[in-house]
């Protein structure tokens, strides 16, 4: 038997916004909450367990923005990628400096609304079940 990723766990100032950012960016929806503030988003329908990992948003005094250990790399599914991007721009990212900055090519690498880098793939993806 193998293990899989079931969640991923990304400390931050403000859970509640980043929340309404992933959900938005991956089309999840909010799971549950915790005492201390975390907030849980997953696929509707399947959620813990299911065959995508959820996402903790964890509320933090020391987050730290900028580039993660951890790569997060989304891509689109159902539109096309200057569509797509232009959907990710709206809910709140920003274009990181990838050395494409002012060159008209679509960015590669982007942030969240705290500053937290992930990659914005050139190719479509099927989406998952």
């Amino acid at each position: 038997m193998a293990c899989r990723i079931s969640e991923l766990v990304i400390d931050c100032a403000g859970p509640e916004r980043l929340a309404a950012f992933w959900s938005g960016v991956l089309g999840y929806v909010e799971l549950g909450r915790e005492d201390d503030g975390s907030i849980e988003i997953g696929p509707p329908g399947t959620g813990f367990g299911g065959p995508r990992p959820t996402l903790v948003l964890s509320p933090s005094s020391d987050p730290r923005p900028g580039k993660l250990r951890l790569r997060i790399a989304v891509t689109a599914t159902d539109r096309d990628l200057d569509a797509e991007l232009k959907r990710l721009l709206a809910l709140g990212a920003r274009p990181a400096d990838d050395g494409r900055t002012g060159t008209g090519r679509r960015p590669r690498v982007l942030t969240d609304p705290e500053g937290n880098e992930f990659r914005f793939l050139r190719a479509r993806s099927r989406p998952t079940p």
